[in-house]
């Protein structure tokens, strides 16, 4: 049952994974501690909601885990704070693949932010409370991180 779990999950797994981590090989350490958490926890999965949404919530959280124990990286200064938010309207001509190393190169703190508020629809409050950070910081990273894209994408 875990290798045909694994069969099914572990491609759109890894692809959540490398959404949030800098590197391959971190992504690979958080799809193995993911999947584990899966296998242990299989029983806690009341069908409420999809499987698939379950499985990606575990791996979503195990990636947060790991950018907690590197907290460090998510510090800013206050100026950094009080940027406002700016859309990034070149993402439109780029292509996924091209995206997806631009974010991965992003400093974890802001790609954690970029992909809980963009991707998983999180609020910043909600991200905050994730991430141990402030609301503001929270948004602040986000803006950082869509003006870091920006300025990238432009190039």
């Amino acid at each position: 049952m875990q290798k045909a779990l694994y069969d099914k999950y572990a491609g759109k797994m890894y692809a959540v994974c490398l959404r949030y981590m800098s590197n391959a090989d971190d992504a690979q350490d958080i799809l193995q501690d993911g999947f584990i958490k899966v296998y242990k926890n299989l029983e806690r999965f009341r069908g409420e909601g999809s499987f698939e949404g379950w499985v990606r919530r575990i791996f979503v959280n195990t990636a947060i885990e790991q950018i907690r124990k590197k907290k460090n990286d998510l510090s800013l200064t206050e100026k950094e704070e009080s940027i406002e938010l700016k859309s990034v309207s070149a993402i439109e001509n780029i292509n996924e693949k091209d995206l997806m190393k631009i974010i991965r190169d992003l400093s974890p703190g802001y790609r954690a932010v970029f992909n809980l508020y963009v991707v998983e629809g999180y609020s910043h409050k909600e991200i905050g409370d994730m991430l141990g950070i402030s609301e503001g910081t929270s948004k602040s990273q986000l803006a950082r991180a869509r003006m870091i894209l920006q300025e990238k994408i432009k190039r």
